[in-house]
């Protein structure tokens, strides 16, 4: 394994603009890694070797005339197949879409190219982000790199699977239920739900309009926070986008990384441990909030006690998005068409293209979020769930008028078996548990590794939740987590991924 690939993107940014190695090399690199692994590990659904070259060239020549776009310029970094791209295809792990190639890029896309990340491909996802596991996806599941039998946690599991197996420094991810921080806590990387409307959607493929957010993978606090820095901003072509200064995250990650807490207030939610809950997630998630108290974090306990309602009401929000949504794709003006045989009406052919091309889970949902928004049941279900996510809402403003941030497990449990949980939707969506009232609200929430579970010995994460448009606390807090964490187990969690140089593609 070269050694570059080991490096944090903050590291190898150093190193690109010292001239000390070429961005060239860095990419090529990472390109090696995955042709050697991605076989078993399977975190990518395209690998872009001619275009990522060509940007990594690219940002060489600016370099040499002394000109650096951005602090992670010839930065690698893999992208979530749910971002349209114009080189590439953008297929959201649907056969529906399957070899679509967009005539625009994403304003995320925009932002990292024009920063002069260098983007090594698109990422497998569970179809249309529908799912906790990349089992959903049309194109075979993504495998965690610390055991190929488990899951890499989901929809984003090739984003945290590449950072994982050390494929790529950095990734993006989006989040709709937990989609990014859930990912993250199963593999020991770093993921981060930025506020609601502070990193555009334009050109995301819609699953839940009101949930949906893109956000930093990565596998340090202090690269999230980079990374975060580059993809956010205000962007008017798309209307929920806030406008609003970028917040101060990566000042916040390094002052984090004093590894001082004092005067920062952070509540244990009491909702979130009981049954359902593994053992060693518990253990893992307690000793964490210990390591806060010794940092100098006052610790107390918060209820909030509408949390419980969440997974129900997002479960009828967002398919019922989702089945507005995906009412686009009809056949006629991109993506895939069945025919069939002798004449057929227009309506004809959109029914056999939506039943060869979506998914299980995606009809689970399209047919969930028809019958709510149907009427006679409108009110009794979407209205009523809205009401909900007030009440959730209320429940995080009243708790951040107690305290700084909010810590929880990101997941119930750890990684569990591919295969093992498929044919029980009710319980793969409890993966989203402790993720989900964060989308409901909209504000800020990431999930950060903190060691690993006793009972099976893979990764837990501890997730901090911040208020809406305060995303800094949860990366200081995050930060200075992190490097306690690190001293106390004899360095960075990542560096303990079992090795992957004997698995043959």
């Amino acid at each position: 394994m070269s050694d570059l690939i080991r490096l944090s993107a903050a590291d190898l940014a150093d190193k690109i603009h010292k001239r000390e190695v070429s961005a060239v090399e860095v990419a090529q690199a990472h390109l090696d890694r995955i042709a050697e692994v991605d076989g078993a590990v399977h975190a990518f659904l395209h690998v872009n070797t001619e275009g990522a070259l060509a940007a990594a060239a690219q940002v060489d020549e600016q370099i040499a005339v002394g000109e650096v776009a951005s602090p992670l310029a010839g930065v690698p970094l893999a992208l979530k197949d749910v971002l349209t791209t114009v080189d590439e295809p953008t297929t959201v792990g649907s056969k529906i879409l399957e070899n679509w190639l967009p005539p625009y890029d994403a304003t995320v896309t925009a932002r990292l190219r024009a920063a002069g990340v260098v983007i090594l491909g698109k990422t497998n996802m569970d179809e249309f982000a529908m799912g906790s596991s990349t089992e959903n996806s049309a194109y075979g599941p993504t495998h965690n790199p610390w055991d190929l039998e488990r899951i890499p946690g989901g929809s984003g599991g090739g984003s945290s699977a590449s950072l994982a197996a050390f494929e790529a420094p950095l990734a993006i991810g989006t989040d709709t239920g937990g989609s990014i921080r859930q990912p993250g806590a199963v593999t020991g990387t770093v993921g981060a739900k930025p506020t609601y409307g502070t990193v555009s959607r334009y050109g995301l493929v819609a699953f839940s309009s009101s949930l949906d957010q893109a956000g930093p993978c990565a596998r340090t606090v202090l690269d999230a926070a980079l990374l975060h820095e580059v993809i956010a901003g205000y962007d008017p072509m798309d209307s929920t986008s806030i406008n609003a200064p970028v917040r101060p995250v990566v000042e916040a990650a390094r002052q984090g990384a004093t590894g001082d807490l004092t005067g920062v207030k952070v509540g244990v939610v009491r909702e979130f441990r009981g049954e359902g809950y593994q053992q060693g997630v518990i253990d893992s998630f307690d000793a964490a909030v210990q390591q806060l108290r010794e940092l100098g974090a006052e610790v107390v306990e918060v209820s909030c006690p509408h949390f419980k309602y969440a997974l129900g009401a997002y479960y009828l929000i967002a398919p019922s998005e989702a089945s507005s949504n995906l009412a686009r794709f009809d056949a006629m003006r991109y993506g895939l068409r069945v025919s069939g045989d002798g004449e057929l009406s227009a309506e004809q052919v959109m029914s056999l293209t939506r039943e060869a091309g979506f998914g299980p889970e995606v009809k689970r949902r399209i047919i969930l979020g028809t019958y709510a928004l149907s009427a006679g049941y409108y009110d009794a279900y979407y209205g009523s769930a809205q009401k909900v996510r007030t009440l959730i809402s209320r429940d995080f403003a009243a708790a951040f008028e107690q305290v700084d941030v909010l810590v929880a497990p990101t997941t119930p449990t750890t990684a569990f078996k591919i295969g093992e949980r498929i044919d029980d939707p009710l319980a793969m969506y409890l993966n989203d548990l402790c993720t989900i009232p964060s989308n409901m609200a909209g504000n800020a929430a990431m999930s950060v590794p903190c060691g690993l579970a006793a009972d099976t010995g893979l990764p837990v994460g501890l997730q901090v939740m911040a208020p809406a448009l305060a995303d800094e606390r949860m990366y200081r807090v995050a930060a200075a987590y992190e490097v306690a964490r690190d001293a106390a187990q004899g360095g960075p969690l990542i560096n303990r991924v079992p090795e992957l140089e004997a698995i043959q593609r």
